[in-house]
């Protein structure tokens, strides 16, 4: 069976199919509650809520001049932005470009059960600017390219190359500086240049969305 295209779904629910936004919800659920989970655990449940909340409520002023997808993750970007800032008095100060999660939420490290690796390239995300840890999970684990992520960031392409090519350098550093880290995580990280590549591959097959 043909899979029906995102954007036929969202046509259809805007016109009042709600089979198709229930279907379009089924689709995404899985990523954008691991897009949260990932960053503020105790919260991914009702930021899932709120961010397809909000996708129905824009749904109609939506023309398809990106994909669903980007348009998606663009309005979950904006929802995990405000709680974070919620959670902080200075929220007009905060800048999301420089702080990680670490800084932020002040709650145990959890553990993703995924595996030991799993856990450790997470617990090492957390630890990179929330702009960085988003843009490499949405790399790694959602397979969004640059032409998406530029309308997720709101910034050209040169700019997400150039930025994402920064953060993969800062996630390779802190690996490199973390004690103990098991195969295949150590092998990655411990070369320069093209090791980038196997530190990606190392990632990529550790997603938590199959």
């Amino acid at each position: 069976m043909v899979e029906v295209d995102d954007h036929v779904l969202l046509q259809r629910w805007q016109e009042g199919d709600t089979a198709a936004g229930e279907l379009l919800v089924e689709r995404y659920f899985d990523r954008i509650y691991w897009f949260f989970r990932s960053k503020v655990q105790a919260d991914a449940d009702e930021l899932v809520q709120s961010t397809f909340l909000a996708c129905l409520a824009a749904k109609d002023r939506f023309r398809g001049d990106s994909s669903f997808r980007a348009f998606l993750y663009g309005i979950a970007r904006n929802q995990l932005f405000a709680a974070l800032r919620g959670r902080s008095r200075a929220a007009q100060g905060l800048d999301l470009e420089q702080l990680s999660i670490a800084d932020l939420v002040s709650t145990p490290r959890t553990k993703l059960a995924r595996s030991e690796e799993y856990e450790q390239l997470v617990g090492q995300l957390r630890r990179l600017p929330v702009e960085q840890q988003t843009l490499l999970e949405l790399h790694y684990w959602s397979d969004v390219g640059i032409t998406e992520l530029a309308e997720i960031f709101g910034a050209p392409e040169v700019t997400i190359r150039s930025r994402l090519h920064r953060a993969r350098i800062a996630l390779r550093d802190l690996l490199m500086a973390t004690p103990g880290l098991t195969p295949p995580a150590g092998r990655a990280a411990q070369a320069t240049g093209v090791s980038l590549d196997a530190m990606d591959g190392w990632a990529r097959r550790l997603s938590p969305v199959q």
